[in-house]
């Protein structure tokens, strides 16, 4: 019995290598397919992964998720799988999102916004990016694909990762306290990890000058939110991710002063989607040609 793959778009079977046939599965209720024939699977991309259909197909040979975090994955990969993830294909998407974030913050978009529904003209000038010094902490791609459009806005970035990297101008994770005390805005793009659980907490937030502002773009774990709160301002926060999430109705960060937040949506926009569909075409190339593939992340034990 053949093998088939089962993928979020028909753009990604019409484009398929010879010999690879399947189906069309883009989370929506239930597949149509028969899962016990599936091997490759394409996890499709949104809220509701359906990661429990592992257990349900058998001849599982590789997993690709559309996400650059594979975390909530472990616990289902089967033994012996192969689990790719989307590294790279949220950069720019993600970075416009933190930028946004940033702007809004810095130049109060959501008091305008406010002011506008409320037919209500009381100007006054706001704070600015220019000038600031930004942390971006998780320096990776997506932390790069910021820099970039952090620089034409004339502040000074700072790059932070796990690992110190001298010769590329990124600080370790052990200089996080000694850089908070000067920097005006600390953007999160870091995975969620045990070691990046709580990384900004009250005695990081304590380190942070009054009227700083934290940016999440990353896991909303890496943000200790308790201690968020207990800042009742003094370090504003912009958060795209959020702990916990989704954040539910009547949760004291809805209204806490100095917190904007929207609901996980910075990988998500119109320039992830072509992106998504041509990776995927390359994975199913490189698959069926019996190529390594890419952003191989984990193989299951």
């Amino acid at each position: 019995m053949a093998e088939r793959v089962l993928v979020p778009w028909e753009q990604n079977l019409e484009n398929a290598p010879e010999g690879v046939a399947g189906d069309v599965f883009d989370g929506s209720g239930e597949p149509a397919a028969d899962l016990s024939r599936v091997a490759f699977w394409v996890v499709p991309y949104g809220r509701t992964q359906r990661l429990d259909l592992m257990a349900r197909m058998p001849g599982l040979r590789v997993v690709q998720l559309l996400t650059a975090g594979y975390e909530r994955a472990l616990e289902h990969l089967p033994a012996g799988v192969e689990l790719c993830n989307g590294r790279g294909l949220h950069d720019a998407s993600t970075a416009e999102h933190a930028l946004a974030l940033v702007l809004a913050a810095q130049r109060e978009l959501p008091r305008w916004a406010g002011d506008q529904a409320a037919q209500r003209w009381e100007p006054h000038y706001t704070r600015s990016l220019a000038g600031t010094r930004v942390l971006i902490v998780g320096y990776g791609s997506i932390g790069a694909a910021l820099e970039a459009r952090l620089v034409p806005n004339e502040c000074e970035v700072v790059r932070v990762a796990r690992r110190g990297r001298p010769d590329q101008g990124v600080h370790g994770i052990d200089a996080l306290h000694r850089l908070l005390p000067d920097a005006s805005i600390v953007v999160l793009t870091a995975p969620h990890t045990p070691e990046t659980e709580g990384l900004i907490g009250a005695p990081e937030l304590a380190l942070m000058p009054d009227d700083s502002l934290v940016v999440n773009v990353g896991r909303g774990a890496l943000l200790d939110t308790a201690a968020l709160l207990a800042e009742k301002g003094r370090v504003r926060a912009a958060l795209d991710v959020t702990d916990p999430e989704p954040l539910p109705a009547g949760h004291p960060l809805w209204e806490a002063p100095g917190v904007f937040v929207t609901p996980h949506v910075a990988g998500g926009s119109d320039t992830f989607y072509p992106r998504a569909r041509r990776f995927v075409d390359e994975q199913l190339r490189r698959w069926a040609g019996g190529e390594p593939l890419a952003n191989v992340v984990r193989t299951g034990g």
